[in-house]
């Protein structure tokens, strides 16, 4: 017998069971980032809509608001059919805005936006021509600021006939049936030396079209409260379709439709994104 030692007998491997695997979760839905509930769509769609109407009203309340021009009074700067957009944060004193934007005060020559005194619910657009402490007087259609002559180059003259109280104002001799009573008994107080003092926190105003316009001549100033801001741009602008004078008053739905379907040609094009000045 050898004294070597003899080698172990060779094990056969062991067989380890295995798991099985384990089956996959049902899907539930929210946890599936793919999956989106029926619900979800019309939720996001909502919350879009409301945010949408959120900041709608933020800008029209604070800082920009559409307004149409339907009158006369301030050609050839404003025509009618001119829809503009108006700055209301550009005169803004007091509140959150007279801190965080550049504010300064109303000056002359600036065309403004304001609540008509005499019946707030309508808004007017006309040109500041004196502020508060103001001496303001017209001389046969030319207007004197504290004993100056100011050159308007915007202003328009069409009647032919001389009016005296519309072209030599202040006149406390000379009556207008379009002027408010209340202010003829005011005015006639103000009148100093032939010239009207503009008090504090009051402005005067006139139409360019100085002929055609209903402005502090005939009703008076202007209080601060009142003006909303001023005219930043002409977004569009739509001349009257003379066609349409043919169809009844009292056919909207032919007048609308007359107007929409020739829209194109009645737009003002030249005036379209003109800033205002």
């Amino acid at each position: 017998m050898s004294d070597a030692p003899q080698p172990a007998p060779e094990q056969a491997p062991v067989k380890v069971p295995l798991e099985p695997a384990a089956a996959p979760l049902p899907n539930t839905g929210p946890e599936n980032p793919h999956i989106k509930s029926p619900s979800s769509g019309l939720m996001g769609s909502i919350q879009s809509l409301c945010v949408t109407i959120a900041i709608a009203v933020f800008v029209i309340t604070f800082l920009v608001q559409a307004f149409q021009i339907p009158s006369e009074s301030m050609e050839d700067t404003l025509l009618i059919g001119d829809y503009l957009l108006v700055d209301k944060v550009h005169f803004a004193n007091g509140g959150v805005w007279e801190k965080v934007l550049p504010y300064r005060g109303i000056q002359r020559g600036e065309i403004i936006v304001f609540r008509y005194p005499v019946h707030p619910a309508q808004h007017f657009v006309k040109r500041v021509v004196g502020v508060p402490g103001d001496h303001i007087r017209l001389v046969n259609k030319q207007v004197f600021v504290n004993g100056k002559p100011v050159a308007e180059k915007y202003a328009v003259y069409h009647a032919a006939a001389h009016d005296p109280y519309r072209d030599d104002f202040p006149s406390p001799e000379h009556a207008t049936g379009s002027v408010e009573a209340r202010w003829w008994l005011q005015m006639r107080s103000l009148v100093r030396e032939g010239e009207l003092i503009v008090p504090p926190g009051k402005y005067f105003v006139l139409g360019d079209n100085r002929d055609e316009s209903l402005d502090s001549r005939y009703w008076g100033f202007v209080p601060r409260e009142n003006i909303i801001g001023r005219p930043l741009l002409i977004y569009w602008s739509l001349r009257r379709p003379a066609a349409a004078d043919g169809i009844a008053a009292n056919d909207t739905l032919s007048r609308f439709t007359y107007v929409v379907t020739h829209l194109f040609s009645f737009t003002r094009w030249d005036r379209t994104f003109r800033i205002v000045r």
